[in-house]
Protein backbone atom coordinates (compact mmCIF):
# COMPACT_ATOMS: atom_id res chain seq x y z
CA UNK A 1 0.00 0.00 0.00
CA UNK A 2 2.53 2.72 0.85
CA UNK A 3 3.98 1.78 -2.17
CA UNK A 4 1.38 2.83 -4.66
CA UNK A 5 1.30 5.95 -2.59
CA UNK A 6 4.38 6.83 -3.74
CA UNK A 7 3.33 6.17 -7.10
CA UNK A 8 0.38 8.27 -6.86
CA UNK A 9 2.51 11.35 -5.57
CA UNK A 10 5.12 10.82 -8.06
CA UNK A 11 2.21 10.90 -10.78
CA UNK A 12 1.07 14.45 -8.99
CA UNK A 13 4.50 15.60 -8.83
CA UNK A 14 4.83 14.70 -12.98
CA UNK A 15 1.79 16.91 -13.37
CA UNK A 16 2.63 19.83 -11.54
CA UNK A 17 6.09 20.00 -13.05
CA UNK A 18 5.08 19.56 -16.39
CA UNK A 19 2.44 22.53 -16.01
CA UNK A 20 5.21 24.39 -14.42
CA UNK A 21 7.60 24.09 -17.11
CA UNK A 22 4.62 24.43 -19.43
CA UNK A 23 4.13 28.15 -17.78
CA UNK A 24 7.44 29.04 -18.14
CA UNK A 25 8.13 28.34 -21.36
CA UNK A 26 5.09 30.26 -22.18
CA UNK A 27 6.32 33.04 -20.35
CA UNK A 28 9.48 32.97 -22.16
CA UNK A 29 7.69 33.13 -25.31
CA UNK A 30 5.74 36.03 -24.22
CA UNK A 31 8.26 38.33 -22.32
CA UNK A 32 12.03 37.25 -23.91
CA UNK A 33 11.19 38.72 -27.33
CA UNK A 34 12.33 41.49 -29.36
CA UNK A 35 9.33 41.69 -31.75
CA UNK A 36 8.68 44.67 -33.27
CA UNK A 37 5.76 45.95 -32.36
CA UNK A 38 5.30 50.04 -33.32
CA UNK A 39 2.54 52.39 -31.73
CA UNK A 40 0.66 53.42 -34.90
CA UNK A 41 0.26 56.80 -35.27
CA UNK A 42 -2.96 58.82 -34.41
CA UNK A 43 -5.81 59.06 -36.71
CA UNK A 44 -6.21 63.21 -36.01
CA UNK A 45 -3.31 63.86 -34.70
CA UNK A 46 -0.60 61.88 -36.43
CA UNK A 47 2.44 61.64 -34.61
CA UNK A 48 1.58 64.36 -31.59
CA UNK A 49 1.43 61.27 -28.74
CA UNK A 50 4.94 60.32 -29.87
CA UNK A 51 6.22 64.19 -29.03
CA UNK A 52 4.31 63.90 -25.90
CA UNK A 53 5.81 60.62 -24.72
CA UNK A 54 8.99 61.78 -26.09
CA UNK A 55 8.94 64.78 -23.49
CA UNK A 56 7.70 62.43 -20.91
CA UNK A 57 11.00 60.67 -21.17
CA UNK A 58 13.00 63.68 -21.45
CA UNK A 59 11.47 64.50 -17.78
CA UNK A 60 11.90 61.20 -16.49
CA UNK A 61 15.59 61.11 -17.56
CA UNK A 62 16.00 64.69 -15.26
CA UNK A 63 13.72 63.70 -12.57
CA UNK A 64 15.20 60.49 -11.76
CA UNK A 65 19.03 61.99 -12.17
CA UNK A 66 18.03 64.88 -9.57
CA UNK A 67 16.33 62.60 -7.12
CA UNK A 68 18.89 59.54 -7.18
CA UNK A 69 21.80 62.07 -6.62
CA UNK A 70 20.48 64.61 -4.54
CA UNK A 71 17.73 62.51 -2.21
CA UNK A 72 19.27 59.14 -2.96
CA UNK A 73 23.00 59.15 -2.18
CA UNK A 74 23.74 58.01 -6.02
CA UNK A 75 26.77 59.21 -7.78
CA UNK A 76 26.41 61.17 -10.85
CA UNK A 77 27.81 58.99 -13.30
CA UNK A 78 25.56 55.90 -12.21
CA UNK A 79 22.01 58.21 -11.41
CA UNK A 80 22.96 59.83 -15.03
CA UNK A 81 22.69 56.21 -16.53
CA UNK A 82 19.83 54.81 -14.49
CA UNK A 83 18.07 58.05 -15.07
CA UNK A 84 18.69 57.86 -19.27
CA UNK A 85 17.51 53.75 -18.99
CA UNK A 86 14.24 54.87 -17.66
CA UNK A 87 13.64 57.55 -19.86
CA UNK A 88 15.34 55.62 -23.26
CA UNK A 89 12.72 52.54 -22.00
CA UNK A 90 9.83 54.86 -22.24
CA UNK A 91 11.22 55.81 -26.26
CA UNK A 92 12.23 52.07 -26.98
CA UNK A 93 8.57 51.37 -25.64
CA UNK A 94 7.09 53.29 -29.00
CA UNK A 95 8.63 49.91 -30.99
CA UNK A 96 9.29 47.32 -28.76
CA UNK A 97 7.15 47.43 -26.01
CA UNK A 98 8.44 44.19 -24.01
CA UNK A 99 11.91 44.80 -24.20
CA UNK A 100 11.27 48.32 -22.90
CA UNK A 101 9.46 47.06 -19.94
CA UNK A 102 12.88 44.53 -19.63
CA UNK A 103 15.28 47.80 -19.50
CA UNK A 104 12.67 49.76 -17.09
CA UNK A 105 12.67 47.21 -14.88
CA UNK A 106 16.02 46.63 -14.93
CA UNK A 107 16.85 50.26 -14.05
CA UNK A 108 14.55 50.27 -11.34
CA UNK A 109 16.41 47.28 -9.62
CA UNK A 110 19.71 48.66 -10.22
CA UNK A 111 18.52 52.18 -8.56
CA UNK A 112 16.58 50.33 -5.83
CA UNK A 113 20.01 48.45 -4.50
CA UNK A 114 22.23 51.62 -4.79
CA UNK A 115 19.62 53.35 -3.14
CA UNK A 116 19.70 50.58 -0.50
CA UNK A 117 23.02 50.57 0.39
CA UNK A 118 23.19 54.04 0.95
CA UNK A 119 20.45 53.82 3.42
CA UNK A 120 22.08 51.27 4.82
CA UNK A 121 24.90 53.37 5.05
CA UNK A 122 23.46 56.93 5.99
CA UNK A 123 24.51 58.04 2.74
CA UNK A 124 20.49 58.78 2.31
CA UNK A 125 17.60 58.72 4.07
CA UNK A 126 13.80 58.99 3.82
CA UNK A 127 13.73 58.26 0.35
CA UNK A 128 11.05 56.52 -1.76
CA UNK A 129 12.27 53.42 -2.30
CA UNK A 130 12.39 51.36 -4.12
CA UNK A 131 10.55 52.97 -6.37
CA UNK A 132 11.42 56.46 -7.20
CA UNK A 133 8.52 59.44 -8.29
CA UNK A 134 10.50 59.65 -12.04
CA UNK A 135 11.16 55.81 -11.62
CA UNK A 136 7.28 54.86 -10.84
CA UNK A 137 6.36 57.56 -13.58
CA UNK A 138 8.16 56.06 -16.36
CA UNK A 139 7.69 52.78 -15.97
CA UNK A 140 3.58 53.19 -15.50
CA UNK A 141 4.44 54.73 -19.23
CA UNK A 142 5.92 51.77 -20.09
CA UNK A 143 3.39 49.32 -18.63
CA UNK A 144 0.64 50.99 -20.67
CA UNK A 145 2.58 51.68 -23.70
CA UNK A 146 2.97 47.59 -23.32
CA UNK A 147 -1.25 46.71 -22.32
CA UNK A 148 -2.06 48.54 -24.77
CA UNK A 149 -0.40 46.77 -28.41
CA UNK A 150 0.28 43.04 -26.87
CA UNK A 151 -2.31 40.67 -25.89
CA UNK A 152 -3.93 41.03 -21.88
CA UNK A 153 -2.24 37.66 -21.03
CA UNK A 154 1.66 39.32 -21.66
CA UNK A 155 0.42 42.48 -19.72
CA UNK A 156 -0.69 40.62 -16.98
CA UNK A 157 2.43 38.23 -17.15
CA UNK A 158 4.47 41.75 -17.04
CA UNK A 159 2.71 43.14 -13.97
CA UNK A 160 2.73 39.96 -12.00
CA UNK A 161 6.92 39.68 -12.61
CA UNK A 162 6.62 43.52 -11.66
CA UNK A 163 4.69 42.84 -8.83
CA UNK A 164 7.45 39.63 -7.78
CA UNK A 165 9.95 42.43 -7.57
CA UNK A 166 8.95 44.63 -5.90
CA UNK A 167 7.61 43.00 -3.12
CA UNK A 168 10.97 40.69 -3.04
CA UNK A 169 12.47 44.03 -2.86
CA UNK A 170 10.85 46.10 -0.27
CA UNK A 171 9.47 43.19 1.82
CA UNK A 172 12.60 40.31 1.33
CA UNK A 173 15.39 42.03 0.94
CA UNK A 174 14.52 45.32 3.01
CA UNK A 175 16.13 48.85 3.97
CA UNK A 176 15.78 51.45 6.78
CA UNK A 177 14.57 55.00 6.79
CA UNK A 178 12.94 55.08 3.75
CA UNK A 179 9.39 55.93 2.73
CA UNK A 180 7.97 52.91 1.04
CA UNK A 181 7.02 52.83 -2.56
CA UNK A 182 5.68 49.28 -2.88
CA UNK A 183 1.94 49.30 -2.46
CA UNK A 184 1.26 52.57 -4.53
CA UNK A 185 3.08 51.19 -7.24
CA UNK A 186 1.46 48.03 -7.75
CA UNK A 187 -1.67 49.62 -7.44
CA UNK A 188 -0.58 52.39 -9.91
CA UNK A 189 0.87 49.39 -11.96
CA UNK A 190 -2.48 47.34 -11.85
CA UNK A 191 -4.40 51.11 -12.96
CA UNK A 192 -2.54 51.07 -15.83
CA UNK A 193 -2.28 47.60 -17.29
CA UNK A 194 -5.94 47.38 -16.54
CA UNK A 195 -6.63 50.40 -18.74
CA UNK A 196 -4.30 49.81 -21.48
CA UNK A 197 -5.89 46.45 -21.94
CA UNK A 198 -8.88 47.99 -22.05
CA UNK A 199 -8.16 50.51 -24.75
CA UNK A 200 -6.17 48.02 -26.31
CA UNK A 201 -9.50 45.29 -26.23
CA UNK A 202 -12.01 48.33 -27.78
CA UNK A 203 -9.54 48.97 -30.72
CA UNK A 204 -9.49 45.52 -31.27
CA UNK A 205 -13.34 45.39 -31.18
CA UNK A 206 -13.57 48.41 -33.61
CA UNK A 207 -11.32 46.77 -36.11
CA UNK A 208 -13.52 43.76 -35.91
CA UNK A 209 -16.60 45.48 -36.24
CA UNK A 210 -15.22 47.23 -39.59
CA UNK A 211 -14.74 44.26 -40.64
CA UNK A 212 -17.48 42.25 -40.14
CA UNK A 213 -19.26 45.37 -41.66
CA UNK A 214 -16.94 44.82 -44.52
CA UNK A 215 -17.83 41.41 -44.85
CA UNK A 216 -21.73 42.26 -43.96
CA UNK A 217 -21.50 44.67 -47.16
CA UNK A 218 -19.67 41.99 -49.20
CA UNK A 219 -22.11 39.20 -48.57
CA UNK A 220 -25.23 41.66 -49.14
CA UNK A 221 -23.85 42.84 -52.48
CA UNK A 222 -23.27 39.13 -53.21
CA UNK A 223 -26.58 37.81 -52.47
CA UNK A 224 -28.40 41.03 -54.52
CA UNK A 225 -26.36 39.74 -57.15
CA UNK A 226 -27.42 36.10 -56.97
CA UNK A 227 -31.13 37.23 -56.65
CA UNK A 228 -30.87 39.48 -59.53
CA UNK A 229 -29.94 37.01 -61.83
CA UNK A 230 -32.07 34.27 -60.38
CA UNK A 231 -34.96 36.54 -60.80
CA UNK A 232 -33.61 37.73 -64.62
CA UNK A 233 -33.51 33.33 -65.04
CA UNK A 234 -37.14 32.73 -63.90
CA UNK A 235 -38.32 35.16 -66.66
CA UNK A 236 -35.91 33.98 -69.39
CA UNK A 237 -37.01 30.65 -68.07
CA UNK A 238 -40.66 31.66 -68.95
CA UNK A 239 -39.63 33.10 -72.92
CA UNK A 240 -37.48 29.89 -73.54
CA UNK A 241 -40.35 27.72 -72.22
CA UNK A 242 -42.76 29.48 -74.60
CA UNK A 243 -40.51 29.10 -77.58
CA UNK A 244 -40.29 25.51 -76.98
CA UNK A 245 -44.24 25.33 -76.92
CA UNK A 246 -44.40 26.74 -80.49
CA UNK A 247 -42.25 24.14 -81.68
CA UNK A 248 -43.38 21.15 -80.24
CA UNK A 249 -46.61 22.80 -81.36
CA UNK A 250 -45.47 23.21 -84.96
CA UNK A 251 -44.03 19.97 -85.40
CA UNK A 252 -46.89 18.33 -84.40
CA UNK A 253 -48.95 20.04 -87.29
CA UNK A 254 -46.30 20.11 -89.95
CA UNK A 255 -47.10 16.34 -90.95
CA UNK A 256 -50.79 17.54 -91.41
CA UNK A 257 -49.98 20.48 -93.88
CA UNK A 258 -47.65 18.23 -96.11
CA UNK A 259 -49.81 15.94 -98.70
CA UNK A 260 -48.48 12.34 -98.28
CA UNK A 261 -45.91 13.33 -95.61
CA UNK A 262 -42.83 10.05 -96.56
CA UNK A 263 -42.08 8.21 -92.84
CA UNK A 264 -38.89 9.70 -92.79
CA UNK A 265 -40.00 13.08 -92.36
CA UNK A 266 -42.89 11.90 -89.90
CA UNK A 267 -40.05 9.96 -87.98
CA UNK A 268 -37.77 13.16 -87.97
CA UNK A 269 -40.47 15.67 -86.83
CA UNK A 270 -41.66 12.76 -84.20
CA UNK A 271 -38.13 13.39 -82.46
CA UNK A 272 -38.39 17.07 -82.82
CA UNK A 273 -41.73 17.09 -80.74
CA UNK A 274 -40.67 14.86 -78.24
CA UNK A 275 -36.96 16.35 -77.71
CA UNK A 276 -39.46 19.83 -77.57
CA UNK A 277 -41.46 17.99 -75.10
CA UNK A 278 -38.64 16.78 -72.73
CA UNK A 279 -36.56 20.04 -72.61
CA UNK A 280 -40.07 21.49 -72.06
CA UNK A 281 -40.15 19.30 -69.35
CA UNK A 282 -36.71 20.08 -67.79
CA UNK A 283 -37.44 24.12 -68.16
CA UNK A 284 -40.35 23.72 -66.11
CA UNK A 285 -38.76 22.01 -63.55
CA UNK A 286 -35.50 24.26 -63.21
CA UNK A 287 -38.34 26.71 -63.20
CA UNK A 288 -40.12 25.24 -60.21
CA UNK A 289 -36.83 24.90 -58.20
CA UNK A 290 -36.02 28.66 -58.90
CA UNK A 291 -39.69 29.82 -57.79
CA UNK A 292 -39.17 27.47 -54.78
CA UNK A 293 -36.48 29.78 -53.67
CA UNK A 294 -38.40 32.92 -53.43
CA UNK A 295 -41.59 31.31 -52.21
CA UNK A 296 -42.31 34.97 -51.20
CA UNK A 297 -42.29 36.10 -55.13
CA UNK A 298 -45.96 34.17 -55.31
CA UNK A 299 -47.16 36.30 -52.56
CA UNK A 300 -46.37 39.78 -54.54
CA UNK A 301 -49.05 41.87 -55.22
CA UNK A 302 -48.74 43.87 -58.32
CA UNK A 303 -46.35 46.45 -59.13
CA UNK A 304 -46.99 49.73 -58.54
CA UNK A 305 -45.83 51.25 -61.67
CA UNK A 306 -46.20 48.56 -63.92
CA UNK A 307 -49.43 46.87 -62.61
CA UNK A 308 -48.16 43.60 -63.76
CA UNK A 309 -48.72 40.73 -61.71
CA UNK A 310 -46.21 38.29 -60.37
CA UNK A 311 -47.04 35.30 -63.27
CA UNK A 312 -48.57 37.44 -66.15
CA UNK A 313 -46.55 37.18 -69.16
CA UNK A 314 -43.51 38.20 -70.18
CA UNK A 315 -43.94 42.26 -70.93
CA UNK A 316 -42.38 43.40 -74.10
CA UNK A 317 -41.72 47.06 -75.74
CA UNK A 318 -45.56 46.79 -77.45
CA UNK A 319 -46.21 47.51 -73.68
CA UNK A 320 -44.08 50.75 -72.99
CA UNK A 321 -46.80 52.49 -74.08
CA UNK A 322 -48.98 50.94 -70.70
CA UNK A 323 -45.79 51.76 -68.74
CA UNK A 324 -45.15 55.18 -68.95
CA UNK A 325 -49.41 55.63 -68.90
CA UNK A 326 -48.66 53.92 -65.47
CA UNK A 327 -45.68 56.00 -63.95
CA UNK A 328 -47.25 59.49 -65.81
CA UNK A 329 -50.85 58.35 -62.93
CA UNK A 330 -47.84 57.76 -60.20
CA UNK A 331 -46.89 61.77 -60.59
CA UNK A 332 -44.07 61.57 -62.96
CA UNK A 333 -44.02 64.01 -66.02
CA UNK A 334 -42.57 61.35 -68.82
CA UNK A 335 -41.98 62.29 -72.44
CA UNK A 336 -41.19 59.28 -75.27
CA UNK A 337 -39.33 59.22 -78.25
CA UNK A 338 -39.10 56.46 -80.05
CA UNK A 339 -36.59 56.32 -83.50
CA UNK A 340 -35.89 53.93 -86.17
CA UNK A 341 -37.73 51.30 -87.88
CA UNK A 342 -39.02 48.71 -85.04
CA UNK A 343 -38.09 45.38 -86.26
CA UNK A 344 -39.03 42.35 -84.81
CA UNK A 345 -35.91 41.38 -81.18
CA UNK A 346 -35.52 38.13 -79.59
CA UNK A 347 -37.71 37.90 -76.96
CA UNK A 348 -34.79 38.40 -74.15
CA UNK A 349 -33.99 41.49 -75.94
CA UNK A 350 -37.65 42.82 -76.12
CA UNK A 351 -38.03 42.09 -72.04
CA UNK A 352 -34.59 43.51 -70.85
CA UNK A 353 -35.30 46.82 -72.74
CA UNK A 354 -38.93 46.70 -70.99
CA UNK A 355 -37.15 45.97 -67.83
CA UNK A 356 -34.39 48.85 -68.13
CA UNK A 357 -36.82 51.06 -68.59
CA UNK A 358 -39.28 49.97 -65.88
CA UNK A 359 -36.52 49.66 -63.73
CA UNK A 360 -35.20 53.50 -64.27
CA UNK A 361 -38.54 55.19 -64.12
CA UNK A 362 -38.81 53.12 -60.63
CA UNK A 363 -35.61 54.38 -59.39
CA UNK A 364 -36.57 58.50 -61.00
CA UNK A 365 -40.09 57.96 -58.68
CA UNK A 366 -37.93 56.48 -55.68
CA UNK A 367 -35.20 58.95 -55.97
CA UNK A 368 -35.84 61.89 -57.69
CA UNK A 369 -38.74 63.71 -56.29
CA UNK A 370 -40.19 66.55 -58.54
CA UNK A 371 -37.89 65.17 -61.56
CA UNK A 372 -39.11 64.76 -64.74
CA UNK A 373 -37.89 62.00 -67.44
CA UNK A 374 -37.31 61.57 -70.81
CA UNK A 375 -37.40 57.73 -72.43
CA UNK A 376 -35.39 57.83 -75.93
CA UNK A 377 -35.24 54.04 -77.87
CA UNK A 378 -33.42 53.60 -81.26
CA UNK A 379 -34.14 50.86 -83.36
CA UNK A 380 -30.78 50.33 -85.25
CA UNK A 381 -30.53 46.88 -88.29
CA UNK A 382 -28.34 45.15 -85.10
CA UNK A 383 -29.48 46.25 -81.84
CA UNK A 384 -31.40 48.78 -79.77
CA UNK A 385 -30.23 51.60 -77.90
CA UNK A 386 -32.34 52.30 -74.86
CA UNK A 387 -31.90 55.98 -73.13
CA UNK A 388 -33.77 57.04 -69.59
CA UNK A 389 -32.95 60.25 -68.24
CA UNK A 390 -34.06 62.44 -65.43
CA UNK A 391 -33.66 66.24 -64.38
CA UNK A 392 -32.59 67.61 -60.99
CA UNK A 393 -35.01 66.40 -58.26
CA UNK A 394 -36.90 69.68 -56.80
CA UNK A 395 -37.88 67.88 -53.30
CA UNK A 396 -35.32 66.40 -50.99
CA UNK A 397 -34.38 63.00 -51.55
CA UNK A 398 -35.52 60.91 -48.76
CA UNK A 399 -33.04 57.97 -47.67
CA UNK A 400 -33.73 54.59 -49.24
CA UNK A 401 -33.97 51.41 -47.41
CA UNK A 402 -33.31 49.71 -51.33
CA UNK A 403 -30.19 47.43 -51.22
CA UNK A 404 -29.24 48.51 -55.05
CA UNK A 405 -31.03 45.54 -57.09
CA UNK A 406 -31.93 48.05 -59.49
CA UNK A 407 -28.79 49.18 -61.11
CA UNK A 408 -27.24 46.09 -60.70
CA UNK A 409 -30.15 44.21 -62.48
CA UNK A 410 -29.82 46.41 -65.76
CA UNK A 411 -26.15 45.44 -65.73
CA UNK A 412 -27.16 42.20 -65.22
CA UNK A 413 -29.32 41.82 -68.09
CA UNK A 414 -26.91 43.99 -70.50
CA UNK A 415 -24.36 42.15 -69.71
CA UNK A 416 -26.20 38.84 -70.55
CA UNK A 417 -27.21 39.79 -73.59
CA UNK A 418 -23.48 40.95 -74.84
CA UNK A 419 -24.30 44.67 -74.60
CA UNK A 420 -23.20 48.07 -72.27
CA UNK A 421 -24.70 49.69 -69.76
CA UNK A 422 -23.63 53.35 -68.27
CA UNK A 423 -25.76 55.07 -65.55
CA UNK A 424 -24.02 58.45 -63.94
CA UNK A 425 -24.81 61.59 -62.94
CA UNK A 426 -26.60 64.09 -66.22
CA UNK A 427 -24.66 67.20 -66.63
CA UNK A 428 -27.86 69.33 -65.76
CA UNK A 429 -28.03 67.77 -62.46
CA UNK A 430 -30.25 65.06 -63.01
CA UNK A 431 -28.98 61.12 -63.82
CA UNK A 432 -29.09 58.93 -66.53
CA UNK A 433 -29.25 55.70 -67.77
CA UNK A 434 -27.87 54.36 -71.28
CA UNK A 435 -28.08 50.74 -72.51
CA UNK A 436 -26.98 49.50 -75.48
CA UNK A 437 -28.92 45.35 -76.95
CA UNK A 438 -27.37 44.02 -79.90
CA UNK A 439 -29.89 41.46 -81.65
CA UNK A 440 -27.37 39.26 -82.36
CA UNK A 441 -25.03 36.71 -79.84
CA UNK A 442 -22.06 37.90 -78.47
CA UNK A 443 -19.22 36.85 -80.62
CA UNK A 444 -21.99 35.60 -83.51
CA UNK A 445 -21.92 36.23 -87.14
CA UNK A 446 -24.61 38.54 -86.94
CA UNK A 447 -23.05 41.29 -84.40
CA UNK A 448 -21.24 43.95 -86.59
CA UNK A 449 -19.88 47.09 -85.51
CA UNK A 450 -22.56 49.90 -85.28
CA UNK A 451 -22.01 53.75 -85.74
CA UNK A 452 -20.71 56.19 -83.59
CA UNK A 453 -24.59 56.60 -82.23
CA UNK A 454 -25.37 53.27 -81.90
CA UNK A 455 -22.80 52.29 -78.91
CA UNK A 456 -23.26 53.62 -75.51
Amino acid sequence: MPRVVDVRETGVQQVVRGRVLRWLRVLRADLCTLRMDPLPPSVWLRWLPHGLLCLVAFGVTVGAVGQLQDNGGVGLSLAFAIGLAQGAAIVFALWRPVPAWWISTGAMLVGAIEVRRQLLAGGAHDFTWPWSSAGLIGHMTVLLLLALRVPARVAVEALAVTMALSYLTEGVLGASDFQPTGVLAVTLFTVVVVLGTALRGRREARAELGRQTTLTAEERARRTLLEERSRIARELHDVVAHHMSVISIQAQVAPHLVENPSDELRENLDGIRQNALEALTELRRVLGVLRAEHPDTAQESAEPVTGTAPHAPQPTLDRLDALVENTRAAGLSVQVDVRGVRRPLPSGVELSAYRIVQEALSNVLRHAPGATASVALVHYVHGVDVRIVNSRPTHRVAASPGAGHGLLGMRERAAMLGGTLRAGPHPDGGYEVAAYLPTAPPGGPDQVSESKDGTV
